[in-house]
C-alpha cells in the first residue's frame, strides 16, 4: 500500500470537499495522509480522523464512532447483521428504527443489541417513504466491517 502526506493546501481542499459532501463541520486538521488501496479508492487519515475516498465520493470510516454519530442512522435487527457485515443492501424488513434522512444521503447502519456500527451506505429512499414500505431496498452498502478498507486500515499506523 502506497501512502502519501498531503500538502497543507491539498489537506484544506480535501477537508473542504468532505465537509461539503457530508454537510457537517469537520475538525481542524493540519495534515492528512492518503493511503492508496486500489484504483481510485483510498483511505484518508489524520489526527483522530479517517475517511474513505471512492472515486470522488467520501465516506466516514466505521472506526470513527464520534463522526458516525453525526450522520442519520438505521438500526437493523439481529437477523440482518450477518448479511450487512457481508456487504448486503439493507432491506426494509430487517429495519427496527431509523432517524430522518433524504434519498442519496450517507446513512450509518447499526445493530439493535449494542448499537454497534456495521456499515455506511447511501440511502435509496427517504425516511419519509419508510412507514409505507413493507419490503424493498433502503440503503446501498458501501463500506462494512471486514471489507477491504477495514482490513487495509489494520496495517496503517495511526
Amino acid at each position: 500500500m502506497k501512502s502519501n502526506l498531503l500538502s497543507k493546501s491539498e489537506t484544506l481542499e480535501t477537508l473542504r470537499k468532505i465537509s461539503l459532501q457530508w454537510s457537517i463541520e469537520l475538525p481542524k486538521l493540519k495534515t492528512l495522509m492518503i493511503h492508496e488501496i486500489e484504483d481510485a479508492d483510498s483511505l484518508v487519515t489524520g489526527d483522530g480522523f479517517a475517511a474513505i475516498k471512492m472515486g470522488e465520493t467520501y465516506l466516514p470510516f466505521l472506526a470513527e464512532t464520534g463522526l458516525l454519530d453525526r450522520f442519520p442512522k438505521i438500526i437493523v435487527d439481529m437477523g440482518a447483521v450477518k448479511f450487512v457485515c457481508n456487504g448486503a443492501t439493507v432491506m426494509r424488513p430487517g429495519i427496527k428504527s431509523y432517524s430522518e434522512f433524504e434519498k442519496d444521503q450517507i446513512v450509518c447502519v447499526a445493530e439493535e443489541s449494542r448499537n454497534k456500527f456495521l456499515a455506511v451506505g447511501r440511502s435509496l429512499v427517504s425516511s419519509k417513504e419508510m412507514p409505507n414500505m413493507v419490503k424493498g431496498e433502503v440503503v446501498k452498502n458501501l463500506h462494512h466491517v471486514s471489507d477491504r478498507f477495514w482490513e487495509a486500515a489494520k496495517s496503517i499506523k495511526r
